[in-house]
């Protein structure tokens, strides 16, 4: 996976996580959090898509630029609802950028980046053929959950087709208890459609459409656990991306046009007849000048023009059809990334960011800040490495959570959900984040290990209208062995949280970091080519986590769990095109909820926690054409 990265060994990826391509392909028919099993210190929460928080570092994905195609993604919909929902089958590549990341990603990076590919027809067209593609089909008994997919690509003088879809079907699952988990069954369907054409010359342009829709009953807050009423959650992301680049460019002349728009919608009558949407569209123009072999610049300008909506029927009684704010952005960056001698890797870049924001209430400003960014890699020898990033970034201001709009005193209170007084955006200021890591890596042989320390610090981060202070701070480690047949994989993370220097429960970080304490991931696998078997295991761990929250009430410690998961796949020597695949997932039904689901440190009355499945066996088929 690391290779398809054209910066790889930058200085800037020195604390890059990229998930391999082996565990890209046991996620196909999953969902994101199979996308980062084995990645401790990415952990992702809520149990079923629609819900799902990824966090990074302990912070909340909402404050890191995500990108899908060169896309920019929308931010914050609903707090109780994911805005990251993707579909690990149609990715072909996935880069997370914890703390620091170069100005060439994107604007407002305020705790980094996540970088996200979808297939090429390339992808599945075996080489020298014009033609393929496979199918999967998968079957939780937990739940009842029928995965189905199809993936076809054909090459043919330049050109490029890919067609992708997927069904997931079910019913609520149990969880280690035994109890049906209310409001999760599975009912999600996806699309890709993609094409290209590339030259004898390298030149390349590509187009790409996706949508994604989970629509179902759902626990009125999707991310708790039973809540005690079922309302329809009908949610929908779209994205659309054209891009034109040189894939053999060399010299002062590498360009790369992208442009696209990003949708996600959400219909939920939490409160009354209601919905949110976020639309954003963006681009980007850069050229990469290669000065050498090792040292490049690259430089140029992206943008985006983003509006959120609230709409209800009720707001026909005040004269309004909806609720809206909006944001435009225009940045100028650069970044160079230099190997100065054989020891030192260095990459430093710079932006300027342009916002115009428009609110309720007639509100309508412009802000500008700079943001930079430093990395080096120090080569001690041939099997230790050491280093260090920092940025600090213009964070702008962001919208809001759609469902937390207000505008009084135009539109009184109630009957807006969450109504308020109503917020006064000239009280609000812009954000700005420092962000620093310092680690080490070591490698000799098939083992290495290696981590780092992080500090992540936002300040005037938006709530509403509010500006408050978050940071989070920790260590992870990770280490690694491999030999002929197989190998294993341990990473270690340890996140704690802040809002304005006090530890305070997940209720007072929403959409922004949560409480995570420590947690532990371990891969093993090994082939058994005699009899044409891959087995192998995990195991994930959260441990007990009792922070002294300042000031909190009906809280309780985070109690840690031990989930293990074993698998086998089979490639009969008769059909090699086809491989058979069985899981076992939590093992001994451990009775949980992930550490990154919303609440675990809640002790209202009558709350409950999204909990994680119970005991799951699941086969799988594919087979490839």
């Amino acid at each position: 996976m690391e290779s398809q990265d054209d910066q790889q060994g930058a200085a800037d990826r020195g604390a890059s996580v990229y998930v391999a391509d082996a565990e890209m392909e046991r996620a196909r028919l999953g969902d994101m959090k199979d996308v980062f099993a084995g990645v401790a210190n990415v952990s992702v929460g809520g149990a079923i898509p629609v819900a799902q928080k990824i966090f990074v570092n302990g912070i909340d994905m909402l404050n890191l630029v995500v990108s899908m195609d060169g896309v920019l993604q929308n931010n914050r919909v609903f707090h109780h609802a994911s805005a990251n929902v993707f579909d690990p089958g149609l990715l072909k590549f996935v880069r997370v950028d914890p703390g620091v990341a170069a100005a060439d990603t994107g604007p407002n990076a305020v705790a980094g980046a996540v970088v996200m590919e979808t297939k090429d027809a390339t992808d599945v067209v075996s080489e020298g053929q014009t033609f393929g593609g496979d199918v999967r089909l998968g079957y939780a008994d937990n739940g009842e959950t029928f995965n189905r997919s199809l993936t076809v690509g054909a090459v043919r003088n330049g050109w490029e087709f890919l067609l992708y879809g997927r069904s997931a079907t079910g019913e609520n699952y149990e969880d280690g208890s035994g109890r049906e988990v209310t409001g999760t069954k599975a009912d999600m369907q996806t699309g890709l459609l993609k094409a290209a054409y590339e030259s004898e010359a390298g030149h390349r342009i590509e187009a790409s459409a996706q949508v994604l829709r989970d629509d179902a009953l759902r626990n009125d807050r999707a991310n708790f656990g039973s809540t005690g009423r079922l309302v329809r959650y009908d949610t929908e992301r779209k994205n659309y991306s054209f891009s034109y680049s040189q894939t053999n460019a060399t010299g002062l002349w590498d360009p790369e046009v992208t442009l696209g728009y990003s949708e996600s919608f959400i219909s939920a009558p939490i409160f009354l007849v209601s919905e949110t949407e976020t639309e954003t569209f963006s681009g980007k123009i850069q050229n990469t000048f290669h000065l050498s072999e090792t040292n490049t610049i690259v430089a140029g300008l992206d943008f985006y023009d983003r509006t959120g909506d609230y709409r209800s029927p009720i707001l026909a009684n005040f004269g309004r059809t909806s609720l809206t704010e909006s944001a435009r952005n225009i940045g100028l960056f650069a970044q160079a990334r230099l190997e100065p001698t054989d020891r030192w890797t260095i990459s430093t870049g710079a932006r300027a960011d342009f916002q115009s924001f428009d609110g309720e209430n007639n509100f309508s400003e412009d802000y500008s800040g700079l943001s930079g960014n430093f990395s080096a890699i120090y080569k001690v020898n041939d099997q230790l490495s050491l280093r260090g990033g920092y940025s600090n970034v213009f964070g702008g201001l962001q919208i809001e959570d759609g469902y937390l709009y207000s505008q009084a005193p135009t539109i009184p209170s109630p009957p807006l959900p969450r109504p308020q007084a109503g917020w006064d955006y000239a009280g609000l200021d812009t954000a700005r984040a420092q962000n620093i890591n310092i680690g080490a890596d070591w490698a000799s042989g098939n083992f290495g290990l290696g981590g780092e320390i992080f500090y992540t610090e936002v300040k005037n981060a938006r709530d509403a209208g509010d500006n408050f202070d978050f940071s989070s701070q920790g260590l992870n480690l990770y280490s690694t062995y491999k030999w002929d047949l197989g190998g294993l994989r341990f990473s270690y993370a340890f996140s704690e949280a802040e809002r304005d220097g006090e530890l305070v429960p997940t209720a007072g970080l929403v959409d922004f970091a949560t409480p995570m304490g420590s947690v532990l991931a371990l891969e093993i696998q090994h082939r058994l080519p005699a009899v044409n078997l891959l087995v192998g295991g995990s195991l994930d761990v959260a441990l007990d986590y009792d922070p002294d929250y300042a000031n909190a009430s009906q809280t309780k410690k985070l109690d840690g769990y031990e989930v293990v998961n074993l698998f086998a796949e089979y490639s009969p020597p008769a059909l090699p095109n086809f491989t058979f695949r069985g899981e076992i997932l939590n093992l001994f039904d451990e009775d949980y909820a992930d550490r990154a689901t919303y609440g675990g440190d809640t002790s209202v009355a009558g709350f409950n926690t999204l909990k994680e499945p119970g005991r799951t066996f699941v086969i799988q088929a594919i087979a490839k054409f």
